[in-house]
């Protein structure tokens, strides 16, 4: 209820489920905003990092204003590599979990990409208005696109074009060699040797490196200069026109010339190089002039080559935020609760620009026509370009569109029925017959078109690695588990079931990292069951939940392998929630499997894994 007056200003397009908390984390400075609606950022505040001992209290200085809003998903750009759970920043000395951050704030979702990810994915939908542009041509047409920017460290990014769009490069580029190009870079880098025997782009094109060439030419020019910081060095350049200042931005600008057109060169962008960070758009139009883009095309032989390239300068205040809104909107679109694909359009229908409801109108009033014809005949009838067709379907969790027209073929197949019907006390044999196998269609297909693959990733690599599987499960439930008992013990993974709660807490003791615990449960709010979770956790082991993904199981696990389809279990009991929770398992047996095959002939495991799955749903 706290969410209802903040959102009613937006009308139709705030989310239903509340506001999203969207965070860029970087070593300096924090950012957070509350997204309303799409596109719609409020309360934007800047925190200083240094004023805090870590992450959580961080958080919770910025949601003590807002403690009467009900947050159900987040997410954070940080500026650090992130790979799996576990987050050690690199320029600030923070480390935390994903999940634990997840569970003290209460949340749902939480999503934590890298910062320079996010700007990524900011650049698709950024407009001239919140560029400017240095140099060159029009970027080409699905092209190649490279990022990059100089804060307190340097961010790398890029976006590849691939059939279906574009996807974000996780990269580190910023660590490369430092190449000087001239006598007095060459000076810079034998001064910055003092320090380190590894020197990288990063080192000297950064707000520190800033402060290091600073100190750097005063030595070289025989200055006696005081020690700067990088704000200082900015505004002595800038409104001051200290003669020793104005020379570190030159050569820093240079030295970004040079490492934008490296990474030019590299990815083949041509469709152009963008610029942020917390520099670089504080300088304005003195950037233009500085010697970055004579030094970007000084590339010998191609220099026309470089010519082409468009670079930019990415002028919006927080563009990360758009990056990570869509990281978190594609990740819960994919996790859409809709009956169908039809329903999950005209559910999210709101949520997309309008380019692409047009594309939205034309699948939901001529479906056949979108199934069965190119993108080019999808583009004309709904009036828009080729790529927004591919936007609409990246926007609904979708790699592109060959894998919205899988998914959407199924759901439009007029052979299976797509309704729940209800099952009444007059029903004949014949007729609650074909409702009980109509349901259970119905269901199965619902579960197809929302599984949530990156999940499921997840669960496999966790059983692939365990020492040791433990099973807890009661009543129904019990059932599955043995399923996956006797599944995973042909996989040579010692495995255990535990059917009676007084047993479960005993048994998580005795667990530590390395072992997985897989807990099933239609409510997911068993006692001794969430206490048992609780210990293994505890214990360094890992916790997979099969059930319900709003339940405290689902809050307290590792991973929640979602099924959350109603039933009245004070009459009947849990027929579909079983079936879908025994998917669960053939689709972690059967990516086990992928996984040993794999081990020994060198086939791309997930290419085959997806393959395999799909093929087994679709069976």
């Amino acid at each position: 209820m706290g969410n209802a007056p903040e959102l009613e200003k937006f009308g139709r397009t705030a989310f239903a489920d509340g506001p999203r908390l969207l965070a860029d984390i970087g070593a300096t400075h924090a950012r957070f905003a509350l997204q309303m609606a799409p596109g719609v950022f409020r309360h934007v505040a800047v925190l200083k990092c240094e004023d805090f001992d870590g992450i959580n209290p961080l958080l919770r200085s910025y949601l003590a204003q807002h403690a009467d809003l009900n947050l159900q998903h987040a997410a954070f750009a940080v500026a650090n590599p992130v790979n799996g759970d576990q987050v050690r920043m690199t320029n600030r000395a923070w480390a935390f979990s994903t999940e634990a951050v997840r569970r003290e704030l209460g949340l749902s979702t939480l999503l934590v990409v890298n910062d320079f990810t996010a700007l990524a994915m900011a650049i698709p939908v950024l407009t001239q208005d919140d560029l400017m542009q240095v140099g060159g041509g029009k970027p080409a047409a699905n092209a190649v696109i490279g990022v990059l920017g100089p804060g307190t460290g340097l961010g790398v990014s890029g976006l590849i074009p691939t059939a279906d769009g574009f996807v974000t490069l996780g990269s580190e580029g910023g660590h490369v060699n430092f190449a000087p190009g001239d006598e007095r870079e060459f000076a810079i880098l034998q001064h910055a040797w003092r320090a380190w025997q590894h020197v990288s782009n990063e080192r000297l094109i950064s707000g520190p490196g800033m402060e290091l060439v600073h100190e750097a030419l005063a030595a070289r020019n025989g200055v006696a200069a005081p020690a700067r910081i990088s704000a200082e060095i900015l505004a002595c350049a800038l409104d001051q026109d200290d003669a020793l200042c104005i020379e570190v931005l030159e050569v820093f600008c240079g030295m970004l010339g040079a490492a934008a057109a490296n990474l030019a060169v590299t990815l083949g962008a041509f469709g152009g190089i963008f610029i942020g960070g917390g520099i670089v758009p504080r300088l304005g139009e003195w950037f233009a002039r500085s010697p970055f883009r004579t030094r970007f095309e000084a590339k010998g032989r191609f220099s026309h080559y470089l010519a082409d390239i468009p670079t930019y300068v990415i002028t919006t205040p927080n563009p990360a935020f758009h990056g990570v809104a869509t990281i978190l909107s594609e990740h819960l679109r994919g996790r859409s609760g809709a009956n169908t694909l039809m329903d999950r359009i005209k559910q999210l229908r709101h949520e997309l620009t309008p380019a692409e409801q047009r594309v939205a109108t034309l699948v939901l009033e001529q479906p056949r026509l979108v199934l069965n014809e190119p993108i080019a005949e999808i583009a004309r009838g709904a009036e828009v370009s080729q790529p927004t067709v591919i936007r609409f379907c990246r926007s609904l969790g979708f790699l592109g569109l060959a894998d919205f027209k899988l998914k959407f073929a199924s759901s439009l197949t007029g052979a299976i029925p797509v309704r729940h019907s209800q099952v009444r006390n007059s029903d004949s044999t014949h007729d609650l017959s074909a409702k009980v196998i109509d349901n259970t269609v119905s269901a199965i297909l619902k579960f197809r078109d929302g599984l949530d693959v990156h999940t499921l990733d997840r669960a496999i690599e966790l059983v692939s690695r365990a020492r040791r599987v433990e099973f807890y499960a009661m009543g129904n439930a019990r059932v599955v588990a043995l399923d996956g008992q006797h599944k995973f013990f042909r996989f040579r993974i010692p495995t255990a079931l535990y059917g009676d709660s007084h047993l479960f807490a005993l048994a998580a003791d005795l667990l530590g990292p390395g072992d997985v615990v897989i807990a099933i449960s239609n409510s997911g709010r068993l006692p001794e069951l969430l206490q048992a979770v609780d210990i293994a956790r505890a214990r360094g082991a890992d916790v997979i939940a099969i059930g319900n993904s709003q339940s405290p199981l689902a809050r307290a696990a590792s991973v929640c392998l979602a099924v959350d389809h109603a039933e009245d279990s004070t009459l009947f009991l849990s027929m579909i929630s079983r079936i879908l929770q025994l998917l669960f398992i053939d689709i972690m047996a059967v990516g086990l499997s992928v996984d040993a095959h794999n081990g020994r002939d060198g086939t791309d495991p997930d290419v085959e894994k997806r393959r395999l799955l799909i093929s087994h749903l679709d069976s």
